[in-house]
């Protein structure tokens, strides 16, 4: 059949011969369907491999889909629809193949919806037009003075070192700007030298390539416990999949260690990929790669645009990315010879992606590694007990740096109980927020919780005293900080203003309208905004239920409301915010970086985005200022990451040859988190929560599955919950608890209840899950969503 397009390279025939006129292939489609289609292979095309990309029809329209193997033969040949084409893509690798098989099945999802993961840019699945290029005319291959040049044509200076490039280059075309850049002229140059015939114009690829990093740039010299640890990375790329755990105390040059597992898998030819959990808010990492490998990695992530993704796409499928660092969905990019995974801060809940098909990209990781027979590498200053109980079953191999690089000390870390120094109010004056913006009042709103008015002096043109956050010590401290030229780190870890507005008069609350949360209050820009579901609306004058003007107050504070202080406590800092609201992407990110490194800013009020990952030298002091805060709430795990977030986030404090220190503000100075964090031994808070959960038969000794029942109808989805309740699974090692309204009884206009299946470590939880769920019919609008091994009991 004269016509039929071409397999791409490397999409060669894989399936056994025989004497079928139309063979049939199975097609794996990137929707949430319940298997492959199958297909024919129409006369005269030739039998795409396993793992070739195909165009297909579906219904009335096109979809690109992957060959995943022989067809089942379950459908009549002639309802069998034929290929279409094939895109100009590499197949997708086996190993790929098999993960995607393989997170379908631990996840109780459909393959069809794990695959669109890794086919997530459509654009990418074709290749880009070719480009015009220059290159030396073919008869012009003359160095200087060899002969006349083409219409009398003159050689400048410009113009020699434009020849020269590409004489260094002998046979690769160059795209005009690229030509212009690397010899250091101007567009117009290569322009009048093409017209003057001494540049050819030729057809050439028009694939990214990224510029390689050197693995034989010399990197900094290690100490001997980095060294050890160095070299037990490198020895385990010799054996194979292999699980590692790179433990180090902040600041003890995990990175510059891993760094060394990268380089020796660049000379080995291979792929790299380094997972961070906030790569669009990390701002420092791709500066430190390029350092030590003169180039920059390839970065993944949700804040790229849609060019940067569909490059970098295919930059990876076409194995011209030797190193990706990326976000939890790097791990689905097509590598066709992934070598090495670093998972940075593997204690990190980003790492956990709760829509859609719901994963753990530390567990997924090792995983991948282990499908592609190489190492996983797991780094933390404050691993997870998962991870930590994994290290001490012997499946990971545990490497520990103890101390901090550079003779750098820890952080002395002091608890200040607000039950004995708590903080005291203060009078405002004009507030000039940071930024040197005019203050963050907004006309209407009240400025003041309801007990500030308490403290309103009688006079009617008087302003009120504002409660404080900062307690004197904190207070007394950050003076000290200041005036010795050093740079200070208050954290809270709350964005915004307030996180709840009330009316004084009638006690109403804003709350959102499609999720039950309350509105916070961000005053920067005058507007209430639900952290959840995005909706926002501006600060009303009057209280929406008693009409009541400037009767609503703020309760709680956020960075916003906390900066509104440090800027009247300590007028003469140079301070910024640093929050997601402030720091929007990695640009924001970088400049706020090297403003920090450059001393333009004296005091940050921060975020989680300030806890990891960051290394500025000048940071001597960080202020804690709500400890307590993620320490209720009845999560599995909120003394866990308290605990790790207050731990890196005093990491921040001391990292070079000034001492830092780190105060904590809690009400609760007895607590386990916080005797563990002023003691300096983490191990100490380990073992105590290791113990609860054990006694709990909980997580990792013990195995969670939830369903999460949504949907519009409230009445659909409380019969659904009902109905999955009535069916719970019973057995030796089995539980399940509920059905209840989750915690957010609704998101984004959906009403949700929640079951919780509880069951030994032993038990395979996803056949008892998929039978489990064929007991129930779902009627239209309701989703049940699996999520096995929850993070979030929202």
């Amino acid at each position: 059949m004269a016509g039929l397009p071409a397999l791409p390279p490397g999409s060669r025939e894989l399936f056994p011969e025989d004497a079928q006129a139309e063979p049939v292939v199975a097609v794996l489609l990137p929707l949430p369907l319940a298997g492959a289609y199958d297909y024919k292979v129409p006369a005269g095309m030739a039998r795409p491999a396993v793992g070739t990309l195909v165009r297909v029809p579906l219904g009335r329209r096109e979809e690109i889909g992957v060959v995943w193997g022989a067809g089942a033969g379950e459908t009549p040949p002639e309802r069998l629809k034929p290929l279409i084409g094939f895109p100009e893509c590499p197949p997708l690798p086996a190993p790929l193949r098999a993960f995607i098989d393989w997170v379908a099945a631990y996840t109780v999802q459909p393959p069809g919806a794990v695959l669109r993961m890794a086919l997530s840019v459509p654009a990418a699945l074709e290749a880009p037009p070719p480009a015009l290029g220059w290159r030396r005319p073919s008869a012009g291959q003359r160095a200087e003075g060899q002969g006349p040049l083409p219409g009398g044509a003159r050689l400048s200076p410009g113009r020699q070192r434009v020849l020269a490039v590409l004489d260094d280059h002998p046979g690769l075309p160059f795209v005009g700007a690229d030509l212009a850049r690397e010899a250091a002229v101007g567009p117009a140059v290569v322009a009048a030298m093409a017209k003057a015939g001494l540049l050819e114009a030729v057809t050439r690829s028009n694939e990214w390539s990224p510029q390689a990093p050197d693995a034989d740039r010399p990197g900094p010299l290690l100490s001997a416990d980095q060294q050890a640890a160095a070299d037990g990375l490198r020895t385990a790329l010799d054996q194979g999949f292999s699980g590692l755990l790179l433990e180090g105390v902040t600041g003890s040059g995990k990175t510059e260690v891993y760094f060394e597992a990268i380089a020796e898998t660049l000379r080995r030819g291979r792929q790299a990929l380094v997972l961070l959990p906030e790569i669009a808010l990390a701002a420092q990492w791709p500066r430190r790669f390029a350092d030590r490998f003169g180039a920059a990695p390839v970065q993944w992530h949700s804040q790229m645009g849609a060019a940067a993704r569909r490059r970098a796409w295919r930059a990876v499928a076409l194995g011209l990315a030797p190193v990706v660092v990326g976000a939890r969905s790097a791990l689905f990019l097509p590598y066709p010879d992934l070598g090495l995974i670093i998972v940075d801060e593997e204690h990190d809940s980003a790492f956990k992606q709760e829509e859609g098909v719901p994963y753990n990209a530390r567990d997924m990781a090792v995983v991948r590694a282990r499908l592609g027979g190489f190492p996983a590498v797991l780094a933390s200053a404050t691993p997870s007990l998962e991870t930590i109980e994994n290290a001490r079953q012997g499946r990971y191999r545990h490497l520990v740096l103890p101390r901090r690089h550079g003779g750098a000390e820890m952080p002395e870390i002091t608890l200040l109980d607000l039950r004995r120094a708590p903080p005291q109010k203060w009078l405002p004056t004009d507030f000039a927020g940071p930024g040197g913006s005019e203050g963050l009042a907004v006309p209407g709103a009240a400025n003041d919780e309801a007990e500030e008015q308490k403290a309103a002096p009688s006079s009617p043109t008087a302003r009120p005293a504002r409660l404080g956050w900062l307690s004197p010590p904190l207070i007394t401290a950050v003076e000290e900080t200041l005036a010795a030229g050093e740079q200070v780190l208050l954290f809270l870890n709350r964005r915004g203003y307030a996180p709840l507005t009330l009316c004084r008069s009638c006690g109403h609350r804003l709350k959102c309208p499609r999720c039950t949360a309350w509105l916070v209050e961000h005053r920067r820009d005058g507007r209430l905004r639900c952290h959840h579901c995005g909706y926002q609306q501006p600060i009303p004058e009057t209280c929406p239920a008693c009409g009541v003007a400037d009767s609503l107050a703020p309760c709680g504070p956020g960075v916003e409301r906390l900066a509104e202080e440090a800027a009247h406590r300590f007028p003469k800092a140079r301070m910024e915010v640093a929050a997601s609201d402030t720091v929007t992407g990695p640009k924001e990110a970088a400049a706020l970086a090297t403003r920090i490194a450059n001393h333009d800013i004296d005091l940050i009020v921060g975020t989680q985005i300030m806890a990891k990952g960051h290394h500025f030298p000048l940071i001597t002091l960080v202020g804690v200022v709500d400890g307590d805060l993620g320490l209720t709430g009845g999560d599995l795990r909120a003394s866990e990451r308290t605990h790790q977030l207050l731990h890196q986030v005093a990491g921040r404090a001391g990292r070079a040859e000034r001492p830092g220190r780190v105060l904590i503000q809690t009400v609760d100075p007895g607590h386990p988190v916080m005797e563990a964090l002023a003691s300096g031994d983490p191990a100490l808070f380990l073992e105590v929560e290791a113990a609860e959960r054990q006694a709990l038969a909980m997580p990792p000794f013990g195995r969670l599955v939830a369903l999460v029942i949504s949907g519009e109808d409230s009445a659909r989805v409380q019969a659904v919950a009902a109905a999955l309740g009535r069916a719970a699974p019973m057995g030796p090692g089995l539980d399940v608890l509920g059905p209840v309204p989750a915690p957010l009884a609704m998101l984004r206009g959906r009403h949700r209840h929640r079951l919780l299946l509880k069951a030994a470590r032993g038990v395979k939880v996803q056949p008892v899950v998929r039978h489990w769920l064929s007991l129930v019919s779902i009627p239209p609008g309701v989703k049940v969503q699996v999520d096995v091994d929850p993070i979030s009991f929202l």
